[in-house]
């Protein structure tokens, strides 16, 4: 009689591949599911990937316990933090397990491991065609919850998934609130178009997932640097004022070294003039004039849903604010440092101290009242700027022009990828969509949806691309969006009434 259980015949490349293919059909990251879409192959496709063998002359397919060992085998190289199964574990004794589970292990070494795992997977599924056409990216982060419940405060017992924590997620849609969840932060950087460029598909080219209690702007710098390290230079980073709001040390200067261009929205506790450098006023991470006016210096973004009135005039005050801006004459140095040059000396405004500006016409703003102790800014032709002047807001555009609001409005990208995740008919990630306990295995879901999500975008250009060919080769005109038009209800003319006062009825027959 045969001995032994059957053989782990199934390999790494098998389970992502099933784990893909359930997610693409809409159905949650759970391993039965990944199971059940090997089993709805063909009996030779099932042979070749290893799925079925041939044993005692009839083919036997992979159970579940070999799909998740295979699984659980594939995640002990690259998990830091591997959760143990606490399952017939008394309560008192899952801590010591835990400790136990994760003695020995080299952190540092299989996190690393872990992170080339999610590049190369979100990577390799971008056509080659498509990697080069933009280097710019939006990021943006969103709440991941996880299967496991927290535990007490007073409890001292590790929750099912002990690797997650709380955090808090906000809601900018109208009337939805702020609350905390369990779970992780998934942050996504979407491919996007160039300002002046066409339009790209929006691909998923990094992912970064992670507990709460790691800042996500540092995790997404970490994550941006090491594709700048793998050959993938990232060119204007869009980013909200969560980004922007924290230590520059963390997220803007490092990304800067790298060679981005930062275009970012400010927190309204980061807005205004903020100090000065040599005289001149730093406000939103520019320098101006000092005799620039106050109400210029606080103007503020351009309000949601304004009118074409309030735009013109919003413009037309952020135009007149550049009047005294310190135009920038040099290239960065070595140091970060740069040099800029008064606004009058540069023929943007006229200024008593400067008597070569009185020349220019009056449709050019005036100095009325400048310093009496002229400062730096205002006796030199040019000053430097040291590279810690306002690293905190200093961006592409200046803040908050029509140049940068346009920019800006492509981090939308990063907003349609998450809602492609969240939506039941594509990804369907909620609570319970993925019910494995720990970082890595979430991680590696979440980097499979977006695997699946660049998958589905190339097909569906490429498609888009044929069509607009035929179309264009027949003499049919561009491809553009189909809209069905309204249909109301049929005009009715009024018909005169009865001797009664009642009107006929209108509807034939």
């Amino acid at each position: 009689m045969p001995s032994g259980g059957r053989p782990r015949q199934l390999r790494a490349p098998t389970v992502l591949l099933a784990m893909a293919f359930a997610i693409d059909e809409g159905r949650p990251a759970h391993l039965a599911q990944g199971l059940r879409m090997l089993a709805d192959l063909p009996a030779m496709t099932r042979r070749r990937l290893g799925v079925a063998v041939t044993k005692t002359g009839s083919l036997h397919d992979a159970t579940y316990r070999q799909f998740s060992h295979a699984h659980r085998t594939m995640l002990s190289a690259i998990d830091p933090a591997p959760v143990p199964s606490f399952m017939g574990v008394a309560e008192d004794d899952r801590a010591a397990q835990l400790k136990a589970v994760r003695e020995g292990i080299d952190t540092e070494a299989a996190e690393a491991r872990l992170q080339r795992v999610l590049d190369a997977l979100v990577e390799s599924s971008i056509p080659e065609r498509y990697k080069a056409s933009s280097r710019s990216l939006a990021v943006d982060w969103t709440d991941h919850e996880t299967w496991s419940r927290p535990r007490a405060k007073d409890d001292p017992q590790p929750a099912n998934d002990p690797t997650a924590s709380w955090g808090h997620a906000k809601r900018n849609a109208p009337g939805a609130k702020d609350h905390l969840f369990f779970g992780y932060y998934a942050q996504v950087a979407t491919m996007v178009k160039e300002e002046r460029g066409p339009s790209v598909p929006e691909f998923v080219r990094r992912i970064a997932f992670d507990s709460p209690r790691t800042d996500p702007p540092g995790a997404m710098a970490t994550t941006l640097l090491r594709a700048y390290a793998a050959g993938v230079h990232p060119g204007d980073v869009l980013a909200d004022c969560g980004y922007s709001n924290r230590d520059p040390k963390t997220f803007a200067s490092p990304l800067r070294r790298a060679g981005a261009s930062l275009v970012m929205d400010l927190h309204p506790t980061d807005r205004g003039p903020r100090g000065t450098h040599k005289g001149a006023i730093v406000s939103n991470g520019t320098l101006y004039c000092p005799a620039a006016p106050t109400a210029l210096l606080e103007l503020g973004p351009l309000a949601r849903g304004a009118t074409d009135e309030e735009t013109r005039v919003h413009d037309e005050r952020a135009a007149e604010l550049s009047r005294y801006k310190l135009g920038r004459v040099s290239s960065t140095d070595r140091d970060g440092a740069h040099r800029v040059m008064c606004p009058a000396v540069m023929g943007k405004c006229r200024c008593p101290l400067r008597p070569e500006s009185m020349a220019l016409d009056y449709t050019h703003p005036e100095v009325v009242s400048p310093p009496e102790e002229p400062p730096s800014c205002c006796t030199q032709k040019t000053i430097s700027v040291p590279v810690h002047i306002d690293a905190k807001r200093r961006q592409k555009h200046v803040y908050p022009s029509r140049a940068h609001r346009f920019s800006y409005n492509r981090r939308t990208a990063s907003e349609r990828t998450f809602s492609w995740f969240q939506d039941p008919a594509c990804g369907g990630i909620r609570r319970g969509w993925s019910r494995l306990f720990g970082r890595a295995p979430n991680a590696l879901a979440y980097a499979l949806c977006a695997v699946v999500h660049n998958v589905r975008l190339a097909l569906a250009h490429e498609d888009r691309e044929k069509e607009t060919a035929r179309r264009a080769a027949t003499g049919l005109g561009p491809l553009g969006r189909r809209r069905r038009r309204r249909r109301s209800h049929p005009h009715v003319e009024p018909t005169a009434t009865d001797p009664a006062g009642n009107a006929p009825d209108p509807t034939p027959g």
